[in-house]
């Protein structure tokens, strides 16, 4: 597809270490106001599309600057460290921009619009996937949301959960079957003002609390007929959920992660530097104590950082790691748990206290797992094919 005149031009991004770390400055002034309210980050958003970075996958054939793996990883890592909400919801949009750079499946007019809207200010979209009976697609089974064929395209009902974005989003992706005689399963590209759409503020979570992960009801919602992207069934017919194995893309939710333990271990730091208990009389920084603690975190942070972006440079490369990505993404969510979790340890209850950035850090790095394919899952099924079963 090439870039046509009426196509917003999206600016090139600067991706410097000096002007993410500004970006992240500026996301973390507002993280734990938006945490305690849960209401969507707005100044955090748009810090971000100022600095370009919730377009900055969008193709260069589409006018955008087509970033790659490793920067789009450095990227999400600086916001998840300044608000992990603010990553979260840069993440999923990221990730659509990717998959559409890669193998284009938008309408042409869908994607301009979201182009256009995304010139203009923060436009977020995400795959609404999960269901309240069915839970997490990854785990098998298909939707009850179902797409039903009118004379000028379809008709959208059902419930969602976890839809992570809530009122904040431009586009949902929308997980359904059809009601074809030959039934097919896919995605509808459905904009956010369509008619039918409501939403269910169900989102009281531990972690990540400004996500605005809530559910959303279709009633009868209308969608242009070539809005329908059908999932391709797999050699033996059968429809497998894409995120049950991770893929290239999938590594944007693990680096955001990555940014909340780098923010976690800054909070250790400044704690440490600064508490000074009357019976030692000096900073509890220097003590072998909280020295082996912050080498225990580093050590952890370390691991993360060679996990993720060592992968992401192999894949770039051109090398087939693809049978050890889900693993490499269990191991990168250790590793971020593991460096928050030694952190919270060691300064006990100053740690868990909502006055200490640390003890928001050690909610929202515990959601790392949720995203699939989940540890047990890649276990599993790592095992089988190690094994050769």
């Amino acid at each position: 597809m090439t870039v046509t005149s009426e196509r917003p031009v999206l600016a090139e991004v600067d991706v410097s270490d000096e002007a993410l770390a500004a970006v992240t400055a500026e996301v973390a002034q507002t993280a734990a106001e938006y945490d305690r309210s849960g209401a969507v980050p707005q100044a955090g958003l748009e810090a971000a599309h100022r600095a370009g970075l919730l377009t900055a996958t969008v193709g260069a054939q589409f006018g955008g600057p087509g970033l790659g793996l490793v920067d789009t990883a450095r990227v999400l890592a600086a916001l998840g460290e300044g608000d992990a909400s603010v990553g979260l919801l840069a993440a999923n949009n990221l990730n659509t921009h990717q998959g559409q750079a890669a193998n284009a499946h938008w309408p042409t007019a869908a994607y301009d619009d979201l182009l256009r809207r995304s010139q203009a200010g923060p436009a977020l979209v995400n795959a609404i996937r999960a269901e309240p009976e069915l839970g997490a697609p990854a785990r098998g089974g298909l939707p009850s949301t179902t797409a039903r064929r009118t004379t000028d395209g379809w008709s959208l009902s059902g419930r969602k959960a976890y839809a992570t974005g809530g009122t904040a989003l431009a586009y949902h992706v929308v997980w359904v079957v059809t009601d074809e005689p030959v039934q097919r399963v896919g995605h509808l590209l459905v904009p956010a003002e369509a008619p039918g759409i409501t939403w269910v503020e169900t989102w009281d979570h531990l972690g990540l609390r400004a996500s605005n992960t809530h559910d959303v009801v279709y009633d009868d919602t209308p969608v242009p007929l070539e809005s329908f992207v059908e999932i391709p069934r797999g050699a033996d017919g059968v429809y497998r959920d894409p995120a049950a194995v991770a893929g290239p893309g999938s590594f944007g939710h693990p680096a955001l992660y990555l940014g909340v333990a780098r923010a976690a271990r800054a909070a250790f730091v400044a704690y440490a530097q600064e508490r000074v208990p009357a019976a030692l009389g000096r900073p509890i920084a220097t003590t072998e104590r909280i020295q082996g603690v912050a080498g225990e975190i580093e050590a952890q942070i370390a691991q993360a950082e060679a996990l993720l972006f060592g992968t992401l440079l192999r894949l770039e490369a051109g090398h087939d790691v693809g049978p050890q990505l889900s693993v490499v993404k269990v191991q990168i969510a250790r590793s971020v748990v593991a460096a928050v979790q030694t952190a919270v340890a060691a300064l006990g209850n100053p740690a868990l206290s909502r006055t200490n950035s640390l003890e928001r850090h050690f909610r929202d790095v515990q959601c790392v797992r949720i995203h699939p394919p989940q540890e047990d899952t890649a276990l599993l099924a790592t095992g089988r094919r190690v094994l050769g079963a």
